[in-house]
């Protein structure tokens, strides 16, 4: 079996159109944007699906490729990403012969899931992709994506004269633990679904309590 096969068996039922899409659905090496982050957004989505109901086939089509197109944190064109991953994902589901109607609620999903679009999602999909996405940036793998990402864009962890900020503007770009307070701590509020909302409560509680931890190393 492929290493794509392997992979694709993780979106069960939908392991066929997984394998079909998965070639396209993440490139470059970033490891916070990988298969093992598809996965989990595929098992939050199955999660709040369970609750909430919506067409999974969509939401499978739609966890797969929205982040099919790599724009680094740091990039100018960021806010851009999700609109740009939305045109690709209609591009790729219209040569697989997807019905219009179907891709454009798949896109739609895509270009809304993203924060930094702060495109409100209308379809319960969309809000099934977004909460479940955005649980993936809490929580302790919300840490270490922060860390990781922190790392990559060469961020130092935490300012050693001020680590909460409480003399000086918070900049989450010069150090990690910043992000908590600009934007990791924010996200619970925007939860658009109920089980999504109670997850994401779960998860802020571990975040903080991975914050309160640091913060006692230091």
């Amino acid at each position: 079996m492929s290493h794509i096969a392997t992979l694709a068996a993780a979106f069960a039922p939908y392991e066929a159109l997984a394998e079909q899409l998965l070639p396209h659905a993440f490139s470059g090496n970033d490891g916070s944007h990988d298969a093992a982050h598809l996965i989990r957004v595929w098992k939050n989505a199955v999660r709040i699906h369970g609750s909430e109901g919506g067409d999974l086939r969509l939401l499978a089509a739609a966890v797969l490729l929205h982040d099919c197109v790599a724009v680094e944190k740091n990039s100018p064109h960021r806010a851009g990403a999700s609109r740009l991953a939305a045109e690709r994902a209609f591009e790729l589901l219209d040569t697989l012969g997807w019905r219009t109607m179907e891709i454009t609620a798949v896109a739609h999903a895509i270009v809304t899931h993203s924060f930094s679009a702060n495109i409100q999602p209308e379809s319960l999909e969309a809000k099934i992709l977004q909460d479940a996405d955005r649980l993936d940036a809490i929580g302790m793998i919300g840490a270490a994506r922060c860390f990781y990402i922190a790392g990559r864009m060469g961020s130092g962890l935490y300012d050693p004269l001020d680590p909460l900020a409480e003399n000086r503007p918070l900049d989450d770009k010069a150090f990690a633990i910043d992000h908590f307070e600009v934007k990791l701590f924010k996200l619970t509020d925007g939860f658009q679904t109920a089980a999504g909302r109670a997850l994401a409560r779960q998860r802020q509680e571990r975040l903080r309590a991975v914050l309160g931890m640091m913060l006692e190393e230091i």
